[in-house]
C-alpha cells in the first residue's frame, strides 16, 4: 500500500484535512500519516478540531509553538525530516500557507520525496506577509499544485509554471468539501446560539489574527473601534485568538464588544450561518462565509479571494474603521444571490484522484 504523510499545524488545515482523510479511508487505497506540528496549540485551536471531526488522530504532535519564523520554521524542518526518514512516504501532503506548510515540503524535497499542495497558486502579491512567502516558496518546490480557482491557475502560468516540471491542476476549494459536509449536523453539535443568548441575523461575527494587525497597534486599535461602531447597531462576537487577546490586554485597550475564546468547528459554523455578516482578516473564513451565504468585510488591504470582491460579496476595508462601517450599511441593503459557483464541486474526491495518479 502506498503511504502519505500529510503536515498539519493551523485551524484551517485540521478542517481541509477532515475532507481529505475521509475520502482516504473511504477507498482504503493509500496510508495516511498526520504530523502536527504543534503551531497552534490552544486546545480550542487544536485538539478540539481532531475531535470534532473525527480526524484521524495524529501519528506525531512536534509541539513546537511559541517561537519566530526562523526557529519555528527550523525545528519543524528537523524533525519532520526525522520522520520521513523513519516513515519513508511515497509523497507529503501540505496545505496552505503556514510555517509548517513549508517546512513540511522542504523537508520532502531535500529527500527526494513528492510533494503535493492543496490550495496552490494563491496570492496576495504582499511580500510582507509571511504567508506570501510561504505559499511562493512550497509552490516553487511542489510536485503537483492542486489548485482552488481559476485565478490560481493564471498566477501560476504568470510565473511560468507552464514551463516547469510541476503538474498544475484546479480541482476547487476542499473547504467547501467540508461546509457542506459538516453544516448537515453542526446543530447537533453545538449549542453556542443559545449559550450566547444570540439571534439569527442580529450579530456580526468577527475574527482578528493576522500579524500585520496584531503587531501595528494603530492598525490594531482602528480596526477595533469599527467593530465597536458596528456594535450599535449589531452585537459583535468576536472568538479571540489568544495572541490578539494578549496584545489587547498588554496595551489595555478595551472596547465593548462580546469577546470569547476561540471556537471549535461546529460552534464556528453555527457562528457563520446565523450571523449577520463577517468581519475578517482570515481567508479561510472569508470563503467560509461565502459558503455559508454571508457577506464579508476584509480588514486586510488585499485578499487572495479576489473573486469574492470582484463578484461583490466581499469588500476590502484594510484598517479603516470608515470604510469598515461603510461596508456593513452596503451589505445591509445587499440582495445579491449567493448560487454562483466559484469554488466547485467533490473536491476531496478530486484532489484523491489527482494525488493517486501521480504516486
Amino acid at each position: 500500500m502506498r503511504k502519505i504523510v500529510t503536515i498539519l499545524g493551523a485551524r484551517p488545515q485540521f478542517v481541509k484535512a477532515a475532507v481529505l482523510s475521509r475520502v482516504i479511508s473511504k477507498y482504503n487505497a493509500i496510508e495516511e500519516v498526520i504530523v502536527h506540528t504543534g503551531q497552534h496549540y490552544d486546545a480550542n485551536m487544536s485538539d478540539i478540531f481532531f475531535t470534532e471531526m473525527e480526524i484521524p488522530a495524529p501519528k506525531y504532535n512536534l509541539a513546537i509553538n511559541g517561537l519566530g519564523h526562523g526557529a519555528m520554521t527550523g525545528q519543524m524542518l528537523e524533525k519532520i525530516e526525522a520522520i520521513l526518514l523513519l516513515e519513508k512516504p511515497d509523497l507529503v501532503v501540505v496545505y496552505g500557507d503556514t510555517n509548517s506548510t513549508l517546512a513540511g515540503a522542504l523537508a520532502a524535497k531535500k529527500l527526494h520525496i513528492k510533494v503535493a499542495h492543496i490550495e496552490a497558486g494563491l496570492r496576495s502579491f504582499n511580500m510582507k506577509m509571511p504567508e506570501e512567502i510561504n505559499r511562493i516558496l512550497t509552490d516553487r518546490i511542489s510536485d503537483i499544485l492542486l489548485c482552488p480557482t481559476d485565478t490560481a491557475i493564471e498566477n501560476l502560468k504568470d510565473e511560468g509554471f507552464d514551463n516547469m516540471p510541476s503538474k498544475v491542476v484546479k480541482c476547487g476549494d476542499i473547504m467547501k468539501d467540508a461546509v457542506e459536509f459538516y453544516s448537515a449536523f453542526s446543530s447537533e453539535k453545538s449549542d453556542i446560539i443559545s449559550a450566547l443568548n444570540l439571534q439569527n441575523n442580529e450579530f456580526v461575527l468577527a475574527t482578528i489574527h493576522r500579524q500585520e494587525n496584531t503587531d501595528n497597534l494603530e492598525n490594531l486599535t482602528a480596526i477595533f473601534e469599527g467593530l465597536e461602531k458596528i456594535s450599535e447597531q449589531k452585537h459583535v462576537i468576536l472568538p479571540l485568538h489568544p495572541r490578539t487577546k494578549g496584545i489587547l490586554k498588554q496595551n489595555n485597550l478595551n472596547f465593548n464588544l462580546k469577546i470569547i475564546d476561540p471556537v471549535g468547528y461546529f460552534d464556528m459554523l453555527e457562528l457563520l450561518k446565523n450571523c449577520n455578516l463577517v468581519v475578517t482578516d482570515s481567508g479561510g473564513l472569508q470563503k467560509e462565509a461565502f459558503f455559508n451565504q454571508k457577506h464579508c468585510i476584509i480588514a486586510r488591504e488585499e485578499t487572495e479571494w479576489v473573486e469574492l470582491v470582484s463578484n461583490g460579496f466581499a469588500l476590502i476595508v484594510g484598517s479603516d474603521s470608515q470604510k469598515m462601517g461603510a461596508a456593513f450599511e452596503q451589505f445591509q441593503q445587499s440582495t445579491l444571490n449567493f448560487e454562483m459557483d466559484l469554488f466547485g464541486n467533490n473536491v476531496g474526491e478530486k484532489i484523491y484522484n489527482e494525488i493517486l495518479s501521480i504516486l
